[in-house]
């Protein structure tokens, strides 16, 4: 199939663009490189690869490019409750104005997979646990806007909803601001890490699983399209606490501390259900253990600091 994804050289794209061409589909990324990163180099001697520099919210650039499409799927996004408050105009522009622009412009034959996220749950019902039926109760930026670009997709004919839980894993578009690969980076570097709302439960999916998660979805965006489903590693939902303590399996002197340091801007607390997902056919093939040990890798090689002479 012919597959457009914005954002291709993001944390996600940068997995997911080689595995889509493993599978024999072309793909054209649009991507603006705001964070100067070359993730798709290793992607450029494949034949079927076509790469656009170029802004999402540009009507003019997006609308040629999305008329070559079978399957769209965007993940161009300002990501993330922090970098959403840190520039809101950007945010809106293109987590929510863009996708509409999008939406406007595909045909109803197209097929899009959109990741969402599980961020708009809140703190989920009295029991804190969240099927796809459960109220949204989004707090951030980023959550409202996602919430209300899920709305807008959900009136396409084509589209289906992936509510991701929390990524990890390694990219050659990495992120270090993401829970797990964040205590772990501490971890590795610094050995200890402080605690806030360290009862908090959230959930957890490796970044490979989410670019599987994609390929399952266009095998079988028949029996898929027009729905939402939860996509994480059903047995890796843990307080911040449990995850601590599972990465100290593996650095033994980690050390971490509670402390009234933060608050979540999500209240994000709960148990997120995974079913619906598992019984359409999707396993997931990579555990939390083994994306730990992946990032201990990882970090043995990044330092995140150009400033220091050690």
């Amino acid at each position: 199939m012919k597959i457009f994804v914005t954002g291709g050289a993001g944390y996600l794209g940068s997995v997911l663009v080689p595995d889509l061409l493993a599978e024999g589909h072309q793909v054209t990324v649009l991507d603006n490189f705001m964070y100067r990163q070359n993730s798709l180099a290793h992607a450029c001697h494949h034949p079927g690869f076509e790469i656009v520099r170029g802004d999402v919210r540009l009507e003019s650039t997006i609308k040629p490019l999305l008329s070559k499409a079978d399957v769209v799927i965007p993940l161009a996004a300002f990501v993330g409750a922090p970098l959403c408050s840190k520039d809101p105009l950007g945010a809106t522009s293109t987590n929510h104005d863009a996708v509409l622009m999008m939406l406007k412009n595909v045909s109803k034959d197209q097929m899009i997979l959109m990741p969402t996220t599980n961020s708009a749950y809140g703190s989920g019902d009295a029991n804190n646990f969240c099927t796809e039926e459960s109220p949204l109760h989004p707090i951030s930026k980023y959550a409202l806007d996602k919430v209300e670009i899920e709305k807008a997709l959900m009136q396409h004919a084509n589209a289906v909803s992936l509510r991701l839980a929390t990524v990890f894993g390694m990219s050659p578009r990495m992120r270090l601001d993401l829970l797990v690969n964040d205590f772990v980076y501490r971890a590795v570097t610094d050995r200890f890490v402080v605690l806030f709302e360290s009862s908090f439960k959230r959930n957890y999916i490796h970044i490979r699983d989410v670019s599987r998660v994609f390929l399952f979805g266009i095998k079988n965006f028949g029996k898929m399209k027009g729905q939402i489903y939860n996509a994480g590693l059903s047995e890796a939902n843990l307080s911040k606490k449990e995850l601590c303590q599972r990465i100290q399996k593996y650095v033994p002197n980690f050390v971490f501390l509670d402390a009234p340091v933060g608050k979540d801007p999500d209240q994000r607390n709960y148990i997120v259900s995974n079913a619906k997902l598992e019984s359409a056919g999707f396993k997931t093939t990579h555990s939390l253990d083994f994306g730990i040990q992946e990032l201990i890798k990882g970090f043995t090689m990044i330092r995140n600091t150009v400033y220091g002479n050690v």
